[in-house]
């Protein structure tokens, strides 16, 4: 598959803030001349130990050992891919991505792709201009009015009108030269199955562009404009069909709008309709998503847990809501997701409340919200029969999948007793009909690896960070590499002095310092194959993050270069006057590449005379890193 150049790639670097990206999903405040911090967005914390170098736009956590650049951080946030990443960032800040040569089959489906986004962008501009332009769409207006919605709203999520003529959007593409086989491929016509012949899906409907998270169209939601019983044909809503560019229940209606909002507040509001997330947004509430028309999914769970780790349902109150909300908490169970309900009226949902009772209603409403397990046990109590055994039998029944989702704890004994106090059971006996089946979870859970759980990036074939295996005498070696960042006219000539094979002490520490060197002032820096190697080794990638993030911790101090060198020095010498003294069995492989073998008797022995030179070089060098401690301490005062 063909790739984007690597001049592309820093263009895209280039061009982005990344204070303001990373502020998207954490405050950040300024902590040194070159790093910001704040608390890390990937696991919980109550202390800062996360930043980020804005101008090498790297970032790196302290505490959990997250790590990467700004096209990492995009992945691990937004869940998508380095090619996502890159293309996500590019449509973000207008730079053009440039591709390497591609072969014929890979240019003409890409070309074929992009095609059919074109036609959908077209047809959803002229659908706007019909709802706004056309006499035909006088009724379509009046009814988004009647719903509360202001064309300001309505303009920003491109809602548009399909008019009631069956080829006009089928002769139109013709025009404009499109074929037919790509007006259905995108969902926009289909065959008459009395004559064969084509004509346009979407007719006098109101439609929703549906987009994914770079705002892309793939498809429509068209809602008729009579409602039950009413005199209309078909559904009172049509949805573009699954084809080559839209899948039913990827995506979230209005996250390519609400993304950055939700990311923010650390919340997702997600509704069901189209117009709920149209009046929220219009009521300054930016962070809500709808369904699409859809029950909720895996691949929509995925996509709200990637957005914001807590996401407050805001759906109608009927049976088809509540079934969504068990549904949701099933799924989100598995992704880590905190779910919390928005107590809505019988009958209402979000537009009308808002149409009703103003934007102060909704806010109320959400300031509200419960934990869902707390909802649903409050539901059915307040819903239930409590008069007979048969009714308590039905509550219990209907209770049972909630207490199925609660982990051990609190929560579950507070709602075990708020049960057993309203039945009039004894706990012991709700217990025994809720408690979920431990041995089970138990079982579940040993399944997954602890060590991974949390850590962004720590799944199959990733590291969980830069640090995890550094042992302690590596600190120092990390340091000196800082250092060298941190002052890298100097630590060019420090660097240039230390044979890195023999001073550092991991594969690892020697892959950053040769590739640190002539490149101390931009390390991840690079074009082409050698972008590309980077890529492919994330441990190099993630440990560069954490050194260039050190280095802009505290002003720069280049007198502390030669102490730092020296203490590599003296490591050396140790390791060395070590491996001298140590039998000959516990020599064997040493010392590593790099280092020289030290001289034996004919006996076998180390050589007296071999481990004196060495005792002497190291009171040198114990010299030399005194004097050396000691202008640094004069110079930092």
């Amino acid at each position: 598959m063909a790739r984007y150049t690597g001049e592309s790639r820093d263009r895209v670097r280039e061009a982005v803030d990344f204070v303001e990206l990373v502020s998207a999903r954490t405050d950040l405040r300024r902590a040194g001349q070159s790093r910001y911090e704040g608390l890390c967005p990937f696991h919980e914390e109550r202390t800062p130990s996360f930043g980020i170098d804005p101008v090498q736009k790297v970032y790196y956590c302290f505490g959990c050992q997250a790590a990467g650049d700004v096209f990492t951080f995009v992945q691990e946030t937004e869940g998508v891919d380095f090619k996502g990443a890159l293309e996500l960032l590019a449509d973000r800040c207008g730079v053009e991505l440039e591709r390497e040569q591609e072969d014929a089959r890979e240019a003409e489906g890409r070309r074929g792709r992009e095609r059919l986004l074109e036609l959908l962008a077209r047809t959803s501009a002229y659908y706007e201009r019909c709802l706004w332009e056309s006499a035909e769409a006088g009724r379509a207006r009046e009814y988004l009015r009647g719903r509360g919605l202001g064309e300001r709203a309505l303009r920003e999520f491109q809602v548009g009108f399909a008019p009631s003529a069956w080829d006009r959007v089928l002769l139109a593409s013709l025009r404009s030269g499109f074929s037919e086989a790509e007006l259905y491929a995108t969902g926009l016509a289909q065959r008459s199955q009395q004559n064969g012949r084509p004509y346009d899906r979407f007719r006098a409907r109101i439609t929703f562009p549906l987009k994914d998270t770079r705002g892309r169209v793939l498809g429509f939601g068209a809602r008729a404009l009579g409602d039950e019983g009413e005199d209309r044909r078909g559904p009172k809503y049509l949805n573009s069909t699954d084809n080559t560019i839209y899948h039913k229940g990827l995506h979230l209606y209005g996250s390519d709008l609400a993304r950055a909002h939700a990311a923010r507040a650390g919340v997702t509001i997600l509704c069901e309709g189209y117009t709920d997330v149209i009046a929220l947004h219009q009521a300054g509430i930016r962070n809500a998503v709808g369904l699409m028309g859809t029950a909720l999914t895996t691949e929509q769970v995925g996509e709200l847990a990637r957005m914001a780790p807590t996401v407050l349902l805001a759906l109608d109150a009927d049976s088809a809501g509540q079934e969504a909300m068990l549904r949701a908490a099933e799924l989100a169970k598995r992704r880590k997701l905190r779910l919390r309900v928005v107590p809505l009226p019988a009958g209402i949902d979000p537009a009308e409340l808002v149409q009703r009772e103003g934007s102060a209603a909704i806010e109320q409403a959400i300031e509200g919200s419960l934990a869902f397990e707390r909802f649903q046990v409050e539901r059915v109590l307040a819903a239930g029969d409590d008069s007979s055994d048969e009714g308590r039998d039905r509550m219990i029944d209907q209770l049972q999948p909630v207490f199925a989702l609660l982990e051990p704890g609190p929560i579950q004994m507070e709602l075990t007793r708020l049960v057993a106090g309203r039945l009039g059971l004894s706990e012991r006996v709700i217990e025994a009909r809720l408690a979920p089946n431990t041995a089970l979870r138990d079982r579940r859970q040993s399944r997954a690896d602890p060590r991974t759980i949390g850590l962004p990036g720590a799944g199959a074939g990733q590291p969980a960070g830069a640090g995890a295996g550094l042992s302690r005498r590596e600190d120092t070696e990390r340091a000196f590499l800082a250092l060298c960042i941190a002052s890298p006219e100097q630590g060019e000539l420090a660097l240039s002095e230390l044979d890195v094979e023999a001073h550092f002490t991991s594969e690892l520490l020697r892959r950053a310092a040769r590739r640190l060197r002539g490149r101390l002032r931009e390390p991840l820096r690079d074009s082409g194959e050698e972008a590309q190697d980077l890529d492919a080794d994330p441990q190099l990638k993630a440990l560069l993050a954490e050194l260039i993030v050190q280095a802009g911790s505290e002003p720069a101090n280049p007198t502390m270069l030669p102490v730092q060198r020296l203490q590599l020095e003296l490591a050396l010498i140790d390791r060395r006057i070590q491996a001298a003294r140590a039998p000959e069995p516990q020599r064997a492989g040493e010392p590593r590449e790099g280092e020289q073998q030290p001289s034996e008797s004919a006996s076998g022995a180390p050589a007296a005379g071999e481990i004196s030179e060495l005792a002497v070089r190291r009171a040198e060098l114990k010299r030399d890193f005194d004097r050396a401690y000691e202008r640094a301490l004069e110079v930092t005062g």
